[in-house]
């Protein structure tokens, strides 16, 4: 399946001079939205992962379906007060700002092998903090796995010491 068929460009959204890459038309076909889970739950058992880690909010919506198949619990990596227990949190950049990412402080447990799933590799600074969370509680990062990559923004040398894996490439 062409997954690229299923991607709109947005032009200046939500900024002027970015070209945003809306997943949305893919999440509307049933039959390219379950390819795309499915492909994810392969690169899940191919690398062990016991639970999946996605952040907010469109790794929710991947990693959730990924998780489920797999019987494995789902961790959401949010943004900063969305989460009611303790937490830990890492400040990143952005492609155009900066933000804060937290997850409450027992979702990994040491040595659990983790799978982190978002939408879209960019800069990576958003899987980097979710990464260094993971870490921080004595996980193991598996993989990183995306709906998209965008090459020009050089997200993928950014986490040079990861599994990344990427099913389209722009």
């Amino acid at each position: 399946m062409n997954f690229e068929n299923y991607i709109a460009a947005i032009p200046d959204y939500p900024t002027e001079g970015v070209l945003f890459r809306d997943v949305t038309p893919l999440l509307q076909d049933g039959e390219a939205f379950k390819a795309v889970c499915e492909k994810f739950i392969e690169f899940a058992k191919q690398n062990g992962a016991e639970v999946i880690v996605g952040p907010e909010s469109r790794g929710f919506i991947f990693g959730c379906p990924v998780a489920y198949e797999l019987g494995i619990g789902f961790v959401p990596a949010r943004k900063p007060h969305k989460l009611p227990r303790e937490t830990v949190s890492y400040e990143y950049a952005l492609e155009y700002g900066t933000n804060t990412m937290e997850m409450h402080k027992d979702a990994i447990k040491p040595g659990q092998k983790v799978l982190v799933i978002d939408d879209l590799l960019a800069t990576g600074g958003t899987i980097e903090a979710a990464n260094k969370l993971i870490e921080s509680l004595g996980g193991e990062v598996v993989g990183c796995a995306f709906l998209i990559e965008l090459e020009d923004l050089k997200g993928r040398e950014r986490l040079q010491n990861y599994n990344v894996y990427s099913l389209i490439k722009y």
